[in-house]
Protein backbone atom coordinates (compact mmCIF):
# COMPACT_ATOMS: atom_id res chain seq x y z
CA UNK A 1 0.00 0.00 0.00
CA UNK A 2 2.86 2.34 0.82
CA UNK A 3 4.15 2.05 -2.75
CA UNK A 4 0.79 3.17 -4.15
CA UNK A 5 0.50 6.10 -1.76
CA UNK A 6 4.07 7.24 -2.37
CA UNK A 7 3.68 7.11 -6.16
CA UNK A 8 0.35 8.98 -6.06
CA UNK A 9 1.67 11.57 -3.60
CA UNK A 10 4.60 12.37 -5.89
CA UNK A 11 2.24 12.59 -8.86
CA UNK A 12 0.05 15.07 -6.98
CA UNK A 13 3.08 17.15 -5.93
CA UNK A 14 4.11 17.42 -9.59
CA UNK A 15 0.62 18.64 -10.42
CA UNK A 16 0.23 21.08 -7.51
CA UNK A 17 3.17 23.02 -6.08
CA UNK A 18 0.89 24.71 -3.52
CA UNK A 19 0.72 21.53 -1.42
CA UNK A 20 3.29 20.31 1.04
CA UNK A 21 4.28 16.65 0.98
CA UNK A 22 2.12 15.95 4.05
CA UNK A 23 -0.90 17.67 2.51
CA UNK A 24 -0.50 15.78 -0.77
CA UNK A 25 -0.18 12.50 1.11
CA UNK A 26 -3.30 13.30 3.12
CA UNK A 27 -5.20 14.07 -0.09
CA UNK A 28 -4.11 10.79 -1.65
CA UNK A 29 -5.20 8.81 1.39
CA UNK A 30 -8.54 10.65 1.57
CA UNK A 31 -9.26 10.10 -2.12
CA UNK A 32 -8.27 6.43 -1.89
CA UNK A 33 -10.42 5.75 1.17
CA UNK A 34 -13.35 7.74 -0.18
CA UNK A 35 -13.41 5.79 -3.42
CA UNK A 36 -13.18 2.42 -1.70
CA UNK A 37 -15.91 3.33 0.82
CA UNK A 38 -18.23 4.68 -1.88
CA UNK A 39 -17.65 1.64 -4.06
CA UNK A 40 -18.39 -0.71 -1.17
CA UNK A 41 -21.55 1.20 -0.17
CA UNK A 42 -22.80 0.80 -3.72
CA UNK A 43 -22.54 -2.96 -3.23
CA UNK A 44 -19.95 -3.42 -5.93
CA UNK A 45 -17.33 -6.13 -5.89
CA UNK A 46 -13.87 -4.86 -4.94
CA UNK A 47 -11.66 -4.86 -8.03
CA UNK A 48 -8.36 -4.40 -6.25
CA UNK A 49 -5.78 -1.76 -5.54
CA UNK A 50 -4.94 -1.29 -9.20
CA UNK A 51 -8.46 -0.09 -9.97
CA UNK A 52 -8.48 2.25 -6.99
CA UNK A 53 -5.12 3.63 -8.10
CA UNK A 54 -6.48 4.29 -11.58
CA UNK A 55 -9.42 6.24 -10.14
CA UNK A 56 -7.15 8.33 -7.90
CA UNK A 57 -4.77 8.97 -10.82
CA UNK A 58 -7.68 10.27 -12.91
CA UNK A 59 -8.79 12.51 -10.07
CA UNK A 60 -5.26 13.88 -9.68
CA UNK A 61 -4.96 14.46 -13.43
CA UNK A 62 -8.31 16.24 -13.60
CA UNK A 63 -8.36 18.16 -10.32
CA UNK A 64 -4.93 17.91 -8.68
CA UNK A 65 -3.81 21.39 -9.64
CA UNK A 66 -6.79 22.88 -7.77
CA UNK A 67 -7.05 20.67 -4.69
CA UNK A 68 -5.52 23.35 -2.46
CA UNK A 69 -8.51 25.58 -3.32
CA UNK A 70 -10.97 22.97 -2.06
CA UNK A 71 -9.83 23.37 1.54
CA UNK A 72 -11.00 26.96 1.67
CA UNK A 73 -14.54 25.99 0.70
CA UNK A 74 -14.96 22.77 2.66
CA UNK A 75 -14.62 22.98 6.45
CA UNK A 76 -14.78 19.18 6.79
CA UNK A 77 -11.21 18.87 5.53
CA UNK A 78 -9.85 22.19 6.73
CA UNK A 79 -8.42 20.80 9.98
CA UNK A 80 -6.77 17.90 8.19
CA UNK A 81 -5.18 19.95 5.45
CA UNK A 82 -4.42 23.35 6.99
CA UNK A 83 -2.42 22.30 10.00
CA UNK A 84 0.57 24.37 11.09
CA UNK A 85 2.76 21.29 11.43
CA UNK A 86 2.84 20.65 7.68
CA UNK A 87 6.21 21.40 6.20
CA UNK A 88 7.32 21.31 2.60
CA UNK A 89 9.07 18.01 1.89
Amino acid sequence: METYFERLTNMLLEKNEQLSYAQARTWVELLWEDFEATYAKAGREYKGKEMTEQVVVRYIQNHGDRLHEFVATNPKYKDLLNRNDYLKH
